[in-house]
């Protein structure tokens, strides 16, 4: 078992190259803040990381779900697991199947969220969005846990089943918000106070909270629950992009409204998270949408947090480069949000680098380097239970080495078409996939033994 000391230490050694000093600096400043709001079991939560407001001395459902990806590239996974965790274990039938949203370092509700089990703050999108980052976490870590905890099992099973009766009123299969709920049971992450029916976000979040389910539940053999859960996804999916689509504006409508109209303002989160969980499948609505959220951005820092996700998962990475720059200037307006330095660490590894993994053996790499980056290398990188170096020269060369642990596939991919990719000066017969960007990509798979280094471009 990995010692509180060992994780500071893991965490401390993760660093980033490129010829950018400013990019350079950047990273260091984002692993710096993220680990002084990190706490290693000397509080009676135990394991934490704040993931809040600064100073409430908490982590909130939100948050930590955000911030988890970071966490990991930190070698941090232990103390994202203890925190989803304690949401998992307080899902109660008097709270009508929420959590504690906000979860404070001495293991309570946060106050000013929670007064009593019948008025309290929460946001429905949470459950599932807790969810999808565990099976997130699953694949970078390769944490067995994530799927045979009992409190982890029982959280699942309860929002996919409890939850979602309890609060999908009208039957239509969306969780809703009616007013007389108060603060308790806001149908959407964005809190600027419009409280309506639905938010997009809600619909987005239990796509992805179904998807992660249904893939948890494959992983455990149990085929035919798995189907029916993708099945309720994908036709979420399909409602969402058909009955959704604002063509005047040419982006998704945020919010349905309590009289149940449209809103046609810019609707922030309701209108960017359905990019960010990646639930628009459709390609010229995707691009159109991309460009609206280009145009209208965010609001706060927060909202900025997900932009570079966003953007370098559908291979924008001119756009994904600018936010991350964006995001480690020293003078954006709270900067010190715990989860500016926790998004930024996981957009250099998970955004730029194309770091990816599929909670058993195999690695991904994906170079989303700009003209204006020539090089970059992300090295003692956590992940799988072994730790990897990562250089990118341009988009065409990726170099990986194992530095510590057991041999594992590294999957070599590259945005371009290629007949054939170059293993360590061989020719090599490559395959190809379709990104979600539509773009084609090209890779091979490498056996790569402990120790080893190597290398593949695009000849």
């Amino acid at each position: 078992m990995t010692t509180n000391t060992e994780l500071k230490q893991q965490a401390a050694q993760v660093t980033f190259k490129s010829p950018d000093a400013y990019l350079n600096d950047g990273f260091v400043w984002a692993k710096e803040q993220a680990l002084a709001y990190a706490h290693f079991g000397e509080d009676p939560v135990g394991l934490w990381y704040e993931a809040a407001l600064p100073n409430r001395q908490a982590f909130c459902m939100r948050d930590v779900a955000h911030h988890s990806l970071g966490a990991s590239v930190l070698g941090l996974s232990p103390l994202t697991k203890n925190m989803m965790i304690k949401f998992a274990e307080n899902i109660a039938k008097s709270r009508d199947w929420c959590t504690f949203w906000e979860i404070t370092k001495a293991d309570e509700p946060a106050e000013v969220d929670y007064d009593s089990d019948e008025d309290f703050w929460y946001n429905l999108p949470a459950n599932f969005d807790v969810i999808d980052a565990c099976y997130r976490q699953y694949l970078w870590t390769g944490d067995t846990e994530y799927l045979k905890h009992p409190e982890m099992n029982k959280f699942y099973q309860l929002t996919m089943e409890d939850f979602v009766q309890t609060w999908d009123k009208d039957g239509d299969g969306i969780l809703e918000y009616y007013r007389e709920y108060g603060r308790r049971g806001l149908a959407t992450y964005n809190e600027a106070g419009l409280q309506p029916l639905h938010g997009g976000d809600m619909i987005a979040a239990q796509i992805v909270g179904y998807l992660a389910y249904s893939r948890f539940l494959e992983l455990d053999g149990k085929t035919e629950q798995a189907k029916l859960y993708e099945s309720k996804a994908r036709k979420l999916e399909q409602f969402y992009e058909s009955n959704w689509w604002n063509e005047k504006a040419g982006r998704f409508y945020g919010a349905l409204l309590q009289d149940r109209s449209y809103l046609e303002a810019y609707n922030a989160e309701g209108t960017f998270l359905p990019l960010y969980f990646g639930t628009v499948k459709n390609l010229d609505l995707l691009n159109k949408a991309l460009i609206d959220l280009e145009k209208n951005g965010v609001a706060n820092v927060e909202g900025k947090t997900y932009l570079p996700d966003t953007y370098y998962r559908f291979d924008r990475n001119e756009q994904g480069y600018r936010e991350l720059k964006e995001l480690v200037d020293p003078a954006l307006d709270r900067r010190d949000y715990p989860e500016v330095s926790y998004c930024v660490v996981g957009a250099y590894a998970a955004g730029l680098m194309g770091i990816s993994a599929d909670g058993q053996q195999t690695i991904t790499t994906l170079p989303r380097l700009t003209e204006e980056l020539p090089w970059a290398e992300l090295s003692q990188i956590p992940i799988l239970d072994r730790t990897i170096a990562v250089r990118h020269n341009g988009d065409k060369e990726t170099t990986v080495t194992s530095q510590e642990g057991e041999a594992f596939t590294w999957k070599a991919a590259f945005n371009s078409e290629a007949e054939f990719l170059i293993h360590n000066g061989q020719q090599v017969k490559a395959q190809t996939e379709i990104a979600e960007s539509g773009i084609v990509r090209s890779f091979i798979l490498v056996e790569v033994a402990k120790g080893d280094t190597h290398q593949v471009s695009i000849g």
